[in-house]
């Protein structure tokens, strides 16, 4: 059993590694969307890449957000939100709709609901949880 999560402060340079991390995912994820096709990938990664980095964006904006909570407490924000976006593609009002069909709204919602991008997601967080504990030791190791 895990031990209860000490009480110490959270070092400053935590949220600002996660940050820098997700402009980093970011950058990436823009960059799988826009220019995957052209340097042809494949369909699978560039749909689902992006699905990974979308979700392990979440999760380290999670983490720039709220640095007093555990990994496994930001993956299950994380996930929560992945699900309930990836839930939310099967509501379709006049206004939901044409907000997706915006550049900022395909980005942040996506429009068509997948269960596999749910298996994408989790492979994200998983992967935003294993970036953030190797930069958290790296950091707390150098002088």
């Amino acid at each position: 059993m895990r031990a209860a999560q000490s009480d110490k402060p959270v070092a400053p340079w935590t949220s600002l590694s996660r940050a820098a991390l997700a402009l980093a995912v970011i950058v990436c994820g823009l960059s799988l969307r826009w220019y995957g096709f052209p340097l042809g990938l494949p369909a699978f990664v560039v749909k689902y890449g992006g699905s990974l980095l979308w979700a392990t964006m979440v999760f380290l904006l999670a983490g720039v957000l709220l640095p007093q909570l555990s990994r496994s407490q930001l993956a299950a924000i994380a996930a929560i939100i992945a699900v309930v976006v990836e839930f939310s593609r099967l509501i379709h009002t006049p206004w939901l709709d044409a907000f997706r069909l915006t550049t900022a709204g395909a980005l942040l919602l996506g429009r068509i609901f997948s269960l596999w991008n749910l298996v994408a997601y989790a492979v994200g967080i998983a992967f935003g949880v294993l970036a953030d504990r190797v930069t958290t030791v790296r950091w707390a190791k150098a002088p």
